[in-house]
């Protein structure tokens, strides 16, 4: 365990997912969503595929026990990506990022509805403070006025749809991760997301200039190797430990949002992302303090005969 290198790979992560959505903003008016998904899994394919030769693990890296596991993941997850990147080519970048935090805090509630986990008020409380903070950052787009509102109406349903098919995917692959490896996890994913993209070619995929193909896939391998540093983090330090430093997309997300797409945060904007990011640190500060708290009954019980 190294803590130092386990945060510094998360940080890694956080920063080429930011760069992979604004990638995929960048090209939303060239393409469809159907089309980014396709990119964006078909290409991060490669990336882990020479991850796990270099680490000798091809051979049994890639082995499942749940096929229809995996499917459901990839179906949920391809679904979850869609949503979010067709609300990318809605909404500003920092403002989908803070839609997309209502995901940890739906998982909350899912697990204790389909993964029958205790969840008590402290929880519930963080959780309905960071769906407080989701509305607000909801809220000026639920009025429509002209065209363009509308249009960022329907961006603002889209992302939040995202959330909470992603939310539903964290769930599948809870389960997922009691007898696969997180390898097989990923890999198949890309490869579901890939193959089920292709239904939407009936939908208006086009010959992407050179620009944008590379930009598409600069996404895809951006996305690909994002994952394996998030993969790579949970392997030298623990979940509660580099968790809360998924927040500091929001920092990144501002930053390519104002230098690239000369977007300006609301001030209601940024309000309801603190209120969210909050209630997230909450909930992680709450599940390491119970884990904390488990392992010292676990060592005070006595051996079993």
């Amino acid at each position: 365990m190294n803590p130092v290198h386990g945060i510094l790979l998360k940080l890694g992560s956080v920063i080429l997912f930011v760069l992979m959505a604004a990638l995929i903003k960048a090209t939303a008016e060239a393409v469809p969503p159907g089309q980014q998904v396709f990119f964006r899994s078909a290409f991060a394919v490669p990336v882990i595929l020479i991850w796990l030769i270099r680490r000798g693990e091809l051979s049994v890296g890639l082995r499942v026990r749940d096929p229809m596991g995996h499917v459901w993941r990839g179906l949920v997850g391809t679904a979850a990506m869609g949503f979010g990147f067709a609300a990318l080519g809605l909404l500003p970048l920092p403002e989908v990022t803070a839609i997309g935090y209502a995901a940890p805090l739906l998982v909350v509630i899912f697990a204790a509805m389909f993964l029958g986990e205790e969840v008590r008020l402290f929880r519930l409380s963080a959780v309905g403070l960071g769906l407080i903070g989701v509305l607000i950052v909801l809220a000026p787009r639920l009025s429509v006025v002209d065209g363009l509102s509308a249009a960022q109406t329907l961006g603002a349903v889209l992302a939040l749809m995202g959330a909470v098919l992603a939310a539903l995917a964290q769930i599948f692959i809870r389960k997922l991760v009691q007898g696969e490896r997180t390898s097989a996890i990923v890999f198949w994913f890309s490869v579901t997301g890939a193959v089920l993209s292709l239904m939407t070619l009936p939908f208006g995929w086009v010959v992407p200039d050179a620009r944008v193909a590379a930009l598409l896939i600069g996404a895809g391998l951006l996305g690909g190797l994002a994952q394996i540093l998030l993969t790579s983090a949970y392997r030298h330090a623990d979940a509660s430990l580099v968790a809360p430093f998924e927040y500091a997309s929001m920092l990144f997300a501002l930053a390519i949002g104002y230098a690239v797409f000369d977007e300006v945060p609301a001030t209601s904007m940024l309000a309801g992302a603190a209120i969210v990011m909050a209630a997230g640190v909450l909930i992680i500060w709450r599940e390491r303090r119970l884990g904390i708290e488990r392992g010292r009954q676990r060592k005070a019980a006595p051996p079993q005969s």
